[in-house]
């Protein structure tokens, strides 16, 4: 450790810190603009100036390196005179736009220069002029005159993104940022690139001159995407979403969120929100008001129950449903006496839950590893932020490995092996065979044949402390995912390694632990979806989009006497027969729990639209209306307090202890895993017209993988 003395204060850092670590250690504040804590170091906006004795000029804070015994002021005349001739030659070409600026309210310029500015300028020739460029459909570049060429924006891309998708050109007061070959930004973390951005150059398309930013009122939330459990900050104008920020959780998303997260508020303000509760008479469509609805679908169950048994009962819910609408789900199917309930839709594998798959180590820890191997997961699309992390593990010299069924762009140094999925659990043999021929021990597979790349994967898992096996999205939907667990759990145990799932949803692993599949014998996705139950709730999801019989699944449930639909659109209106206005994540209270097992709660940030409702209250009302014995919760926290007890102990215990079951090594053609793609995950984003004219989307609808 090296002391230094900061404005009369001893403070103690990390020798080859810099002044502003130390600053920032000691609640220091040094004015800056191109310094950022998750980037490199660029010194090019020179604003951090300070006065360190014995310097013969000032020197800037962020690329100082301490020394013992280093006297720092930055408050001093000689550091206060040249933070304030940094900022006059920032301002000489920047327009005298504030009031119609839509960083106005929360621009850095703009704060600073209200200390360090002075009232008029020197300069009194033309200022420059930089023509906007069409970057996509996120972020608008329509002022870039107001650039200051701090280059956080290029530091991004490059550092975090893994792309340097934008760059500086030219020199002297001709430099501007741009794409340079007038490409658009394609990265699916783009939005962060406003949020760092000091002054107005890059702002949100979508957002753009809908509200001032003193307009808005900000709540905390969680993403109900994918597995990260992101945390945001919702910023809302007259009961509206109006904007969606990241919220700083140095252990979950750190201070960045996916584009997903920050613009699918866009569609929680679409036409095609469901507000009042729906039947279908004869074929058509009717507005109808909740009592109405709900005793027509409990009269409708007990029709069913009487005639065909409780057995011909089922719920397919979707795991981006909060914690307690998953519970109360289960629990009304089950005080039915039925356990048909799934939200494994996009699986071809059924087997038994034993435990709950999870991601089996802390989300941060992914930043550390020394190697890594990813099977069936295109990380960079399925996981954004845990690609992010694994990216900056790679940086740090990170041996990153993947089995997938074609090659990727992950922005990120990686040995990839092409296999055909249905050989994925042969690739896996093949790593098991390599490390029990580097341990001189007996592979649990006689058919592993330790070939060269596969002992490359094997003496990387076998080096080294830190290192994980990380089952994807396509491992999980698999045909054989009780055998690739297994392997990669004896892999793991040989090896060292940790493993688990990167885990699809908000709320894959919460479902599991709430018993949101079956548990008894019930019937799973796949069965109901095929038509084998006579009553059917889908909550949250639309089986043509969110489930493995995809367009098939209409036909698959045309003689089910009764789907019931809980959703905030409306939706699957060919094969429901009621449609029940439920409330997004913004309207209702709820928990997610996220890959690593973090029980994350939020509050509604708006009111319901029209005549909207929690899902929650509607399942608790309506297993009220059919008598079931305790469900009597006046509040969600009542809800979460009986579905998690217990869940404190969820990151100590095991994942499914897979090695139980024998490991099945099949050979020849297999079912392909089924794998939304980025802006197809859930019905948010489906509705989102801006992430909808992305690249990735544009790519998924051609039939292109990115």
């Amino acid at each position: 450790m090296v002391e230094i003395e900061l404005d009369g204060q001893k403070v103690e850092v990390a020798e080859g810190s810099m002044v502003m670590h130390a600053a920032e250690k000691s609640g220091t504040y040094i004015p800056h603009f191109c310094y950022h804590k998750k980037l490199s170091i660029a010194a090019n906006c020179r604003m951090c100036l300070v006065d360190i004795e014995k310097a013969p000029k000032p020197m800037p804070a962020c690329a100082t390196p301490v020394t013992q015994g280093m006297i720092v002021r930055t408050k001093s005349d000689k550091a206060i005179k040249a933070q304030q001739s940094v900022m006059e030659f920032l301002l000489i070409n920047h327009p005298l736009d504030c009031p119609i600026c839509d960083q106005g309210g929360e621009c850095q310029l703009q704060d600073l220069a209200v200390g360090y500015g002075a009232s008029a300028s020197r300069y009194g020739e033309e200022k420059r002029v930089v023509l906007k460029k069409d970057i996509g459909p996120l972020i608008s570049t329509e002022e870039m005159t107001r650039c200051i060429h701090c280059t956080r924006c290029v530091r991004f891309g490059q550092e975090i993104g893994g792309d340097m998708e934008l760059g500086m050109i030219n020199r002297g007061e001709h430099s501007e940022i741009t794409t340079v070959k007038g490409d658009t930004v394609d990265s699916e973390l783009s939005g962060n690139m406003i949020d760092i951005c000091p002054v107005g150059a890059l702002t949100s398309k979508p957002f753009r001159y809908s509200a001032r930013t003193w307009e808005l009122s900000r709540r905390k939330s969680i993403s109900p995407h994918d597995s990260t459990g992101a945390n945001l900050v919702v910023q809302i104008k007259n009961h509206k979403v109006m904007r969606v920020v990241p919220l700083e959780n140095e252990a979950v998303n750190e201070c960045w969120i996916a584009d997903r997260d920050r613009f699918s508020y866009e569609a929680l303000n679409g036409d095609d929100r469901l507000q009042r509760p729906m039947l279908k008479q004869g074929g058509q469509w009717q507005e109808v008001d909740w009592q109405t609805a709900l005793e027509y679908v409990a009269n409708g169950l007990k029709c069913v129950r009487d005639k065909h048994g409780a057995s011909a009962i089922g719920a397919l819910v979707s795991p981006h449903s909060t914690l307690e609408e998953l519970h109360l789900a289960a629990t009304l199917v089950r005080g039915l006496g039925s356990d048909n309930i799934d939200h494994r839709l996009r699986h071809a594998e059924f087997a038994t839950p034993e435990g709950v798959r999870w991601l089996g180590m802390p989300i941060a820890a992914l930043t550390d590893l020394q190697s890594v191997l990813v099977l069936g997961s295109n990380l960079r699309k399925d996981h954004p932020l845990f690609a992010q992390r694994i990216r900056q593990a790679a940086r740090k010299g990170c041996k990153v490995f993947a089995i997938n069924a074609m090659a990727y762009d992950w922005a990120l140094p990686a040995t990839q092996s092409v296999v055909a999925s249905a050989d994925w659990t042969q690739a896996l043999a093949d790593v098991a065979a390599a490390v029990a021929q580097e341990k001189g021990t007996v592979a649990p597979v006689v058919s592993g044949k330790a070939n060269d790349e596969a002992l490359a994967i094997a003496r990387a898992l076998l080096s080294g402390e830190r290192k994980a096996i990380l089952l994807g999205n396509a491992a999980a939907h698999h045909a054989q995912a009780s055998s690739l667990l297994a392997l990669a759990q004896w892999i793991a145990q040989a090896t060292g390694a940790t493993f688990g799932y990167l885990s699809e949803a908000a709320n894959t692993v919460g479902a599991q632990f709430v018993g949101a599949q079956p548990r008894q014998g019930g019937l799973n996705a796949a069965q109901m979806l095929a038509g084998q139950v006579k009553a059917l709730f889908l909550l949250n999801t639309e089986p043509e989009f969110d489930s493995a019989a995809g367009a098939n699944a209409a036909r698959g449930l045309a003689d089910v006497d009764m789907v019931v639909t809980l959703s905030p659109f409306k939706t699957n209106m060919d094969i429901s027969d009621v449609l029940l206005p439920i409330a997004p994540f913004t309207e209702t209270s709820g928990s997610f729990v996220n890959a690593e097992g973090r029980v994350q709660s939020f509050h509604a940030v708006v009111r319901p639209l029209g005549e909207t409702r929690p899902a929650w209250k509607v399942l608790r009302v309506l297993a009220n209306i059919m008598a079931l014995p305790g469900v009597e919760f006046e509040s969600s926290q009542d809800v979460l307090n009986q579905a998690t007890a217990g869940l404190e102990q969820l990151t100590s215990q095991q994942l499914s202890n897979a090695t139980k079951a024998a490991i099945d090594v099949a050979h020849g053609p297999a079912a392909a895993p089924v794998v939304a793609s980025i802006y197809q995950l859930d019905g948010l984003v489906r509705r989102a017209p801006a992430l909808q004219l992305t690249a990735d989307a544009r790519a998924a609808r051609e039939g292109v993988v990115a």
